[in-house]
């Protein structure tokens, strides 16, 4: 059990990330190249497109050099993979990763036992050379634009959808009724945070806060990082949305949508997969605001999409015929008026 522990002045200086992680996402990808049969079924459809891109790209030893270093049975892996700057975008996080001091190479690889169990190239990172880390963000940046890049319009949409509903929480109920939305991963007993974890640690924020990162590919149970000196986060699974699920009785016909709708309300559909509002479908599809909520209404008229309020604000989400478009499941569907 990891138990975070709240002053007052850390209650005001709960936040949520405003996008998915670059290298957090990367990072816990590599965890769901699993072998056969070992990873989440979720992600099935993604794995078999990822394993084929790394090997036609020649990326498989780049991808076995993260998953060296961060495996997905660890108790812990280095912290420097997954700086706070990523925050600001991949190449602040990878130009961070690359800075990382040797003192702090030699620490948390010790504590990872780095040096015990792995190859040379790891062996020479353990001992505080700063020439391997080079070639480690090479991999980083080649595996994320291989896997994490092409798939990221729909993992920001995860991620947008879970972020939506806290607010929308945070709105309703204040930072203890969006805290209180977590359970069962975790439990809010002021003023600790009690969450899920493999091991008993205690995390004492001390007026600096915490910044909830929802991941796409964050699975079962919520990450922090091991050194109590960095900025706190808190890093947590969310629900997928059917289109990640694998393909058991349709698909998405991205290009036929375009044809019949126009690309950009195809885009819209395929975005409300997760409900949104629509300021987050705008960030979502970097339209404006008004351009989101003139295709939405045109959706909407077509009994595509129906929206609700929920407090001060109005979401949207697809209704069963616009969810059977888009998933190719059309004989199958009924219309909802």
């Amino acid at each position: 059990m990891l138990r975070i522990h709240f002053e007052d002045r850390d209650l005001a200086r709960v936040r949520i990330a405003a996008e998915p992680d670059p290298l957090w996402e990367t990072v816990l990808a590599m965890h769901q190249l699993a072998p056969a049969g070992r990873g989440a079924p979720v992600y099935a459809s993604w794995r078999d497109r990822a394993r084929r891109e790394l090997d036609e790209r020649g990326l498989t030893r780049a991808a076995r050099l993260i998953s060296g270093l961060a495996p997905a049975d660890a108790r812990y892996f280095p912290d420097f993979l997954t700086p706070d700057a990523a925050r600001d975008g991949l190449r602040a996080g990878l130009a961070a990763v690359r800075d990382t001091p040797g003192a702090r190479l030699v620490a948390e690889s010790a504590r990872a036992a780095l040096p015990a169990r792995l190859p040379r190239w790891y062996r020479a990172l353990a001992s505080g050379s700063r020439e391997p880390l080079d070639e480690l963000v090479a991999a980083l940046r080649q595996v994320h634009r291989a896997v994490i890049a092409p798939d990221w319009t729909g993992a920001a949409a995860t991620v947008d959808g879970d972020r939506g509903a806290r607010t929308r929480s945070l709105c309703h109920g204040g930072v203890d009724g969006m805290l209180n939305t977590f359970r069962p991963l975790l439990r809010w007993e002021p003023p600790v945070l009690c969450v899920d974890y493999p091991y008993p640690r205690d995390l004492h924020l001390r007026g600096r806060g915490l910044r909830l990162i929802p991941s796409h590919f964050c699975w079962r149970r919520p990450i922090a990082l091991a050194d109590p000196g960095l900025p706190p986060v808190l890093v947590h699974p969310v629900e997928h949305p059917t289109a990640w699920a694998p393909d058991t009785s349709g698909s998405r016909h991205p290009q036929a949508l375009s044809v019949l709708l126009g690309r950009t309300r195809a885009r819209v559909l395929a975005a409300l997969d997760a409900p949104a509002t629509t300021g987050e479908l705008a960030r979502r599809l970097r339209v404006s605001a008004p351009s989101a909520s003139e295709h939405v209404s045109a959706l909407r008229e077509a009994k595509l999409v129906r929206s609700r309020r929920d407090g001060g604000c109005v979401v949207h989400a697809l209704t069963p015929l616009g969810t059977a478009l888009l998933h190719g499941e059309l004989a199958s569907a009924r219309l909802p008026y």
